[in-house]
C-alpha cells in the first residue's frame, strides 16, 4: 500500500536526489528538450512547472528563489527568467510534457521518455527537427 508516501526515492540519498533534481532541472531549461527515465520526469515535472511559474514574475524575490533551487547557476537562471518565464506568461500551466519513447534504454531496460517544454523557441525545434 501507498498511503502517505509523497515521493520516489530512486535508491539514492537524500542529496544525491536534490543534485539529481537540480540536474534535471538545469538541463531541462537549458536545452529545453531532454532524454531521461520516465519515473524521473514524472517525479520531477511538477516542481519543474513550479520553477516555470516563479520566473513568469520576475523580481529579486523570485529570482533568489530560483537560483537557490538551481544551486547559484546564474546561466540557467537568467535564461528561465529572459526567456521561458514570459514565452509562458499566458499560460495557466501545464508547461512540460512527457513522451514515452517505444524501445527501453540498451543496458537496463529501463523505460526511457523525453521530457521538453510545451512551447518551444524556433531555433530549439529546428535542432529537434533535423
Amino acid at each position: 500500500m501507498r498511503h502517505r508516501v509523497k515521493t520516489n526515492k530512486f535508491s539514492r540519498t537524500g542529496a544525491h536526489r536534490r543534485a539529481l533534481a537540480r540536474n534535471l532541472f538545469q538541463a531541462l531549461i537549458l536545452h529545453e528538450r531532454i532524454e531521461t527515465t520516465v519515473p524521473k520526469a514524472k517525479a520531477h515535472r511538477p516542481y519543474a512547472e513550479k520553477l516555470i511559474t516563479l520566473a513568469k514574475v520576475k523580481n529579486l524575490h523570485n529570482f533568489r528563489r530560483a537560483l537557490a533551487i538551481l544551486g547559484n547557476d546564474r546561466k540557467t537562471t537568467t535564461k528561465l527568467f529572459d526567456v521561458i518565464g514570459p514565452r509562458f506568461k499566458d499560460r495557466p500551466g501545464g508547461y512540460t510534457r512527457i513522451l514515452k519513447l517505444a524501445k527501453p534504454r540498451l543496458g537496463d531496460n529501463a523505460p526511457v521518455a523525453i521530457w521538453e517544454l510545451v512551447e518551444r523557441s524556433e531555433k530549439e525545434a529546428e535542432v529537434a527537427a533535423d
